[in-house]
């Protein structure tokens, strides 16, 4: 019993994965991601030196210079598509970060319960009531500046959330006929956490996955505007900061911020897109809705949005 439902499930995440494959939102978000990823490796060996003196502080869009220059004289398009390969490895790193120590403690906390689980929740409790941007404000500000240090925070101050959704669904699953099974046959721990527990946990993994890479950029872009990180590093975050210290906004210097903020928010709606578009495919509700539309539009009637009414078309 125990192999056939690990064979289902086996099975049901190749389905899954073709599914998103389909989805136009999951797609569409995931080709704009791929975009940025090959801008982000390809890019920089492209553009030159972003931090090179290079024209007249403050050069607007040209032929010479695309994007104009910075407040210093560099090229704008260098420092953003160089700026973009540091901004996406260190959102990437801390999304699937955050997932796994959230993974980590949650599945803990769920499967042994007692005192195990009561110390666990008792401490990403303690980190939900704290604000996280806030927290990572005065984490920041107190070590040295440098991009590992804003993972390392962002880390810190982003994982009880994925904790705590974790340790439900782990519970939930805990109580599981197959996993009964698992424990009935003698397997151990380890095995039937990775075999039979985690598995059941993809498409919620991938989600937070997503999610975590989305709040991880917009935190560090923030952080760093705000001059918390190290401001001498060419990402999205100190071009933002120079044009905000050489007060682009006040002189009409549009070409130093608005390229960046586009990038930044073109990233965070792909990832957005790719987030929706696997919920669609993995939440049970949601693709029962489709599949029962697609039914009634297949035998010619039009489903209401507002109650399930069947309006016939004749």
């Amino acid at each position: 019993m125990v192999s056939a439902s690990r064979a289902a499930r086996a099975t049901g995440v190749g389905v899954w994965l073709a599914a998103i494959r389909r989805d136009r939102k999951a797609t569409a978000g995931a080709a704009l991601l791929a975009l940025f990823v090959l801008i982000a490796i390809v890019g920089p060996w492209l553009v030159g030196d972003p931090q090179a003196l290079v024209g007249i502080p403050l050069q607007p869009p040209s032929p010479q210079h695309w994007l104009g220059t910075t407040g210093q004289g560099q090229d704008v398009l260098a420092q953003l598509v160089v700026g973009t390969r540091v901004s996406l490895a260190i959102g990437l790193a801390v999304g699937v970060a955050v997932v796994l120590v959230g993974a980590l403690v949650g599945i803990t906390a769920g499967f042994f319960g007692g005192r195990v689980d009561g110390l666990l929740s008792l401490l990403f409790n303690v980190f939900l009531v704290i604000p996280g941007l806030p927290l990572a404000i005065v984490i920041a500000a107190y070590l040295p500046a440098g991009p590992l240090t804003l993972g390392m925070v962002l880390v810190v101050t982003g994982w009880a959330w994925n904790a705590r959704v974790v340790r439900a669904q782990t519970l939930a699953q805990r109580r599981r006929d197959f996993v009964a099974a698992a424990i009935v046959t003698g397997e151990s721990n380890v095995r039937i956490i990775t075999r039979e527990i985690l598995p059941t946990m993809t498409s919620l993994l991938v989600a937070q996955a997503i999610g975590s890479t989305v709040y991880a950029i917009g935190a560090q872009v923030g952080l760093e505007f705000l001059g918390l990180g190290d401001v001498s590093a060419v990402t999205w975050g100190t071009n933002l900061y120079w044009a905000q210290n050489d007060a682009a906004l006040l002189t009409g210097a549009w070409w130093t911020f608005a390229p960046t903020g586009l990038c930044v928010a073109l990233v965070g709606f792909g990832l957005t897109m790719l987030n929706s578009g696997v919920d669609e495919v993995a939440n049970p509700r949601l693709q029962q809705e489709r599949t029962w539309r697609a039914y009634l539009e297949r035998r010619g009637a039009t489903p209401s949005r507002s109650t399930p009414v069947v309006v016939d078309r004749d």
